[in-house]
């Protein structure tokens, strides 16, 4: 199977839908596929292109392992002449595109467009010359959703939309944009656009059924979850060693955030949570990470003696960083509770620790977080903190709802079981008799 990859994040970013996208098209080049992935160069969540790659060229790699980081020494990571593929190799062309060093509504839709222009003759290009069977784009962005259509209509490939974020509602819905005129457009255009591919999933139910919402046909609709690799996230022990190795102290309770710092998150709940627990000697709070918003929590939590404050964590002691909490926090605000499942959430269930979050009654989050941690209303800084404060000082509530996280990690978010599942769902899409759904029970 010949598949054709349309997407702004990839690997070797290490958090979000980067790590996810690498990581499928992994297994994908595993299993004998050979896949072509127009992206740009990694650049999130730090908002900036990473070392050892160029923001303002086109590069292109052969490469068996497409999660590896660019200092491999594994020469099939090393840039390639435009030669003979093998078969179930991967082949990388990043296109140039601008990062702002500030992100605000406008800026973000420049830099969004800059990689929709500049990987549209690239997609079009490619879908030529390779002849692909599945032309596959992942939102964000929803500038890549028209190339990925008119490629897919130009060689006879089926068109797969893949959601991990509903962007443009959640533009709205946070006030990122505003204008009641522009938003009826700009949805109108993205339900249109939706409704030509063959294929349409995302990552929860509550975003299953938003996409039938908008008007995409049942039978073209695929729940396609995000998923943990339940043998490296696991729970380790010697927490003491774990908590010196971030410099964080020992002998207290520790409530960790470890993600994303942009505006849907609501960290600033975070900051506030632990300024109202100031007088609690033996609770310690922890934002990780990296984002758009990393500037306003930082100021807001200069004085703040029990949070900390720590850069965001390479890939490969991920797990440590989560072993060293106590509890995990996932914040989150109202109005994106169901327009995102955060991908965060899967490493802190495997992890074996309790999670207390921000969400709706009903939500997706809510229905997996409940009896695996605690849920509480989007904004109640109140209610946030009493969470915080009843699992710090209830160990053994702590530990029971850690080994049901863990449970329903193993059972509901094994890696292998869902990508095989996706690849069975790839090649039944070639097949116009075929329209069974890819479900997961929750």
């Amino acid at each position: 199977m010949k598949i054709l990859l349309h997407g702004l994040n990839f690997a070797s970013e290490e958090v979000g839908i980067g790590k996810y996208s690498g990581e499928m098209v992994a297994e994908l080049a595993s299993q004998g596929c050979q896949v072509t992935v127009v992206t740009t160069p990694p650049y999130y969540p730090q908002w900036k292109v990473a070392s050892g790659f160029s923001g303002f060229a086109y590069t292109r790699q052969m490469t068996h392992s497409p999660i590896k980081r660019p200092d491999s020494s594994d020469a099939a990571d090393a840039p390639s002449t435009f030669g003979k593929r093998a078969a179930g190799s991967v082949e990388l062309i990043r296109c140039p595109f601008w990062v702002p060093k500030r992100v605000n509504a406008w800026k973000r839709i420049v830099h969004l467009a800059t990689f929709g222009l500049s990987s549209f003759p690239v997609v079009l290009w490619k879908a030529i010359t390779l002849r692909p069977d599945i032309i596959m784009t992942v939102e964000p962005a929803a500038f890549c959703m028209p190339t990925t259509l008119i490629a897919a209509r130009l060689c006879g490939a089926k068109a797969w939309l893949h959601i991990q974020d509903f962007e443009v509602d959640a533009a709205f819905d946070l006030g990122i944009l505003r204008h009641s005129l522009l938003r009826r457009l700009i949805l109108a255009v993205e339900a249109f656009l939706m409704r030509r591919f063959d294929r349409v999933s995302s990552i929860s139910p509550k975003m299953v059924e938003r996409l039938t919402e908008k008007g995409v046909a049942d039978e073209a609709v695929r729940l396609f979850p995000n998923w943990v690799d339940c043998d490296v996230m696991r729970p380790l022990q010697n927490t003491n060693s774990l908590r010196a190795k971030f410099g964080l102290p020992t002998g207290k309770c520790i409530a960790l955030y470890s993600g994303n710092i942009g505006a849907k998150q609501g960290l600033d709940i975070v900051v506030d949570a632990a300024k109202s627990c100031s007088n609690r000697s033996n609770l310690h709070f922890v934002i990780c990470g990296n984002g758009a918003a990393y500037p306003s929590i930082e100021k807001l939590a200069r004085g703040v003696s029990n949070l900390q404050m720590l850069p965001l964590q390479p890939l490969k002691v991920f797990n440590e960083l989560l072993n060293a909490a106590d509890i995990h926090l996932l914040p989150q605000r109202r109005d994106a509770a169901d327009l995102v499942m955060p991908s965060k959430l899967t490493g802190m269930l495997a992890s074996g620790r309790p999670v207390v979050t921000c969400a709706s009654e009903g939500t997706q989050i809510a229905q997996v977080v409940q009896g695996r941690g605690l849920v509480v209303q989007p904004g109640d800084t109140k209610a946030f903190c009493d969470a915080i404060v009843l699992l710090a000082e209830d160990s053994g509530l702590r530990e029971r709802m850690g080994v049901n996280a863990r449970e329903y990690a193993v059972y509901h978010l094994g890696k292998w079981a869902i990508l095989n599942r996706f690849r069975q769902e790839l090649s039944s899409c070639l097949r116009p008799d075929y329209c069974p759904r890819f479900r997961q029970s929750t």
